[in-house]
């Protein structure tokens, strides 16, 4: 049971505060800051701090010793690699418009790469890494985001709301095949208009969701969103996309799961990411960085519907689970308030990593070896070998509404 430092990404859609008010810095910082990471991946692996001040790369600890820091089990499915990354991602802009791949496509856009002699770490590159990228993401304020593709005749009635132009035979393609099929022709019919298209229709589309915005229509959330990316990203084949996709906003608690194939852009807001350690992104829009349209249609699901929106599983009084069907990683939430202040045992034949975002907490070994106790304050994190023995968490501090709060990652290969 160790402290760990964590490494801030400072991307130009981040925010200036959200993350340095976590970590007790001063407000606003000079430059955006969009994640905080937690684990072991090789572009920034968190640093586990020693006794005596010193620090160790825990990437570096896990090649050393891979079967005390994460279990025989881990090392046998995950090669001794730590199958997740923790993060808190916090949005001040749009992030791209993406999608990630399953496991065989992963696997196959991998080894053609390689074959191809692209250098994993070119711009280029699709397939830095084997391993499929599921992501899952709970709100710790308000979160918007874009994620799956909405039901087909709910859009086909956007578009009859909105009533542009020059969208008129493309809203019949779609009325004409409502589904899957007919969402995937539309998609690709826009997201490879050619610039001169998009510089006719885009205006149009603009001028029509501001009227709709002023009218309070029905679909003034998702009208307000495409002028918003219309405004960030002008002539972008990806502000088109956008009025396919399910729009959400999530509150503080409240989650969804991204599994390989699902279109989405995080839009704004502060929330905790899980996602299995790789850095495979297919995008097609809303970015100044590198779009394959056509390898992206290969992976894309086009089934179509609601995006579900986790509450989590309550196990107790002070526990949430969230369960989605990823072998990487689970997330869970421990919570404790004024009338539930009891200690949580935690306990994983696996590697976990827990985060301190609310109040203060204390953890103990089950041992009761005082020496190994470690305070965590709000923004602190600490880090679980899979041969550490079993901790209590207990709240010593709660925050000015009355709550402690940490959220716990493990590798998804074992229950709570």
């Amino acid at each position: 049971m160790e402290l760990l430092r964590n490494a801030v990404r400072p991307y130009a859609w981040g925010s200036r505060t959200a993350i340095a008010d976590l970590l007790g810095r001063p407000v606003p910082t000079p430059h955006p800051e969009a994640e905080l990471w937690m684990g072991a991946h090789p572009g920034d692996p968190s640093r586990v701090l020693r006794s005596g001040g010193d620090e160790v790369s825990l990437l570096s600890l896990l090649d050393d010793h891979p079967s005390h820091h994460l279990g025989a089990e881990c090392v046998r499915r995950w090669g001794g690699r730590l199958p997740f990354l923790l993060k808190v991602l916090a949005a001040d802009e749009p992030l791209s418009l993406q999608a990630h791949p399953s496991a065989e496509q992963a696997a196959e856009g991998f080894a053609r790469e390689e074959r191809a002699g692209i250098a994993r770490n070119a711009p280029n590159r699709n397939y830095p890494d084997p391993t499929a990228k599921p992501e899952l993401v709970c709100a710790l304020t308000e979160f918007h985001a874009l994620a799956g593709f909405r039901d087909a005749q709910r859009t086909v009635r956007l578009l009859d709301a909105l009533q542009v132009p020059s969208l008129r035979a493309h809203r019949e393609l779609l009325a004409g095949q409502p589904d899957a099929d007919g969402l995937r022709a539309l998609f690709t019919t826009w997201i490879t208009l050619p610039e001169h298209y998009l510089r006719e229709v885009l205006p149009e589309l603009l001028e029509a969701c501001v009227a709709h915005v002023r009218e309070r229509g029905e679909f003034a959330l998702e009208c307000r969103t495409v002028l918003e990316l219309g405004e960030a990203y002008p002539n972008d084949a990806g502000v088109l996309a956008s009025l396919l996709l399910n729009r959400l906003v999530l509150q503080p608690g409240e989650a969804i799961f991204l599994p390989a194939g699902n279109l989405h852009a995080y839009l704004h807001g502060t929330g905790i990411e899980i996602l299995a350690n790789s850095d495979n992104i297919l995008r097609c829009g809303l970015t100044p960085k590198h779009v394959d349209v056509p390898e992206l249609l290969k992976v894309l699901d086009f089934s179509c519907g609601d995006m579900r929106v986790l509450k989590g599983e309550s196990l107790d009084a002070n526990r949430t689970a969230y369960r989605v069907p990823a072998d990487e990683f689970e997330l869970s939430r421990l919570d404790w308030t004024p009338a539930e202040s009891g200690t949580v045992h935690v306990d994983s034949p696996g590697p976990q990593i827990l985060l301190c975002t609310k109040g203060s907490v204390r953890l103990d070994c089950s041992s009761g070896d005082p020496q190994r106790a470690v305070e965590l304050s709000r923004g602190g994190s600490v880090w679980l070998a899979a041969s550490d023995p079993a901790v209590r968490v207990r709240p010593t501090e709660l925050d000015a509404e009355g709550q402690a709060q940490v959220f716990r990652a493990a590798a998804g290969a074992f229950g709570e």
